[in-house]
């Protein structure tokens, strides 16, 4: 197990969260744009504590009844150098089985504890990073495959984010997507409505996010693209995006 830390780096208590500049937006067509035009963001370190410690419980009967389906699915067979970006507590450890290494990059120092506990169980040898989505430690063409689960939701930048992930991946490489995504008419209305609350209460995450656009910004092609509404009407966080995507 490998671990690095940031730069003087302790865990400790910060305050909690407050919503950036753009949390609220209200007209979809601003905040695409915001997105698009904010290359230069990188996801400033946070520590969530409460997020953290509530995180696991929270998601254990939706990863049993649906998300770790689609993990096994969208990650089954991957193998050689795979990077885990935004990797929280670890759930994605379990379906990475054939990879010669994982990398796992997660800025928050509560999650990353938390994820650190678990890597004495992991499968294959896993290198742990502070590392934030936008700004990669990595040399260029390094990795097989780089994974998002859940994070591009709550980076400062999807379109930096994605151009590391390009820049880093070799090029028969490929990136693999499970996000939660912006969802049309009246749905992507109340996710308009309901983000700045909702990334209160869940570390930043945005609702309404074009990511499927973001990707194709970034320069990938998608070969696969599902998507799923599979959580009850009232839940704003879907659908969910299932996606596989190689550089053009």
């Amino acid at each position: 197990m490998i671990v690095h830390l940031g730069p003087g780096e302790r865990l400790r208590l910060e305050r909690y969260w407050r919503p950036g500049r753009h949390s609220g937006l209200a007209d979809p067509r601003r905040q695409q744009a915001a997105e698009a035009g904010n290359v230069g963001g990188v996801t400033r370190p946070r520590t969530h504590w409460v997020f953290a410690a509530a995180y696991d419980p929270m998601t254990r009967s939706l990863e049993r009844a649906i998300l770790g389906e689609r993990r096994a699915r969208l990650l089954a067979g991957l193998d050689g150098q795979v990077l885990d970006v935004g990797a929280g507590t670890g759930a994605n450890l379990p379906y990475l089985r054939q990879a010669s290494r994982v990398f796992a990059a997660e800025p928050d120092a509560a999650m990353r504890r938390r994820l650190a506990a678990r890597l004495a169980q992991a499968a294959v040898p896993v290198e742990l990073s502070s590392d934030p989505a936008e700004k990669l430690r990595y040399p260029d063409a390094s990795f097989d495959a780089v994974v998002f689960t859940l994070v591009l939701c709550s980076v400062a930048s999807p379109d930096r984010a994605l151009a590391e992930a390009r820049r880093v991946l070799r090029p028969s490489g490929r990136l693999l997507i499970l996000e939660h995504v912006r969802g049309t008419g009246t749905l992507a209305r109340w996710q308009d409505r309901l983000t700045p609350l909702w990334s209160r209460l869940n570390a930043g995450c945005q609702l309404g996010r074009d990511t499927a656009a973001a990707v194709e910004r970034a320069g990938f092609t998608l070969e696969r693209a599902e998507y799923s509404a599979p959580y009850p009407r009232l839940v704003p966080a879907q659908p969910i995006l299932e996606a596989v995507g190689r550089a053009v």
